[in-house]
């Protein structure tokens, strides 16, 4: 295994057993529950919105380890992002893990989130990678669920 890709595991296992952001925000402005029934992955992504900023978000629920870092993360990446942005990021994340963006020759924004570049060799994985962004844009455009059926 190459130095990156072990510093990319630590980097996942890290935000596994110590997520940021794993907290309910009580006065959210939008919400939205995700669902991966393959894997038993549940979460709810809480956004407080600053206009079309994102102020804070956050997550809560249960996942395997590749899920709650991927939501852990992705609440590090998109806190103090336009809507836009958040959407740009998420479209650059869904194309990396299922292989329509190369990191090393491909102009992204995804700086850390490269980590989850090595879940496209385990296919079942890409939608415990991607449920936290799905859920995420589910908050994001008002549409309350998001799952990765």
């Amino acid at each position: 295994m190459s130095e990156l890709n072990e510093l990319y595991q630590e980097t996942i296992l890290e935000h596994n057993k110590n997520p940021r952001n794993f907290r309910k925000i009580e006065d959210a402005d939008k919400t939205a529950l995700g669902n991966n029934p393959l894997c038993g992955d549940a979460l709810q992504v809480y956004l407080k919105m600053d206009g079309d900023t994102v102020a804070d978000v956050a997550f809560k629920g249960s996942g395997c380890a590749i899920s709650k870092a991927s939501a852990s993360m992705m609440t590090q990446a998109v806190k103090g992002k336009t809507r836009e942005e958040a959407d740009k990021l998420f479209d650059e994340f869904h194309r990396m893990v299922t292989g329509d963006l190369d990191i090393e020759t491909d102009e992204n924004h995804l700086g850390s989130l490269r980590a989850f570049a090595g879940v496209l060799e385990f296919p079942a994985r890409v939608k415990c990678a991607s449920l936290s962004w799905h859920t995420l844009t589910a908050a994001l455009h008002d549409s309350g669920e998001a799952s990765t059926e």
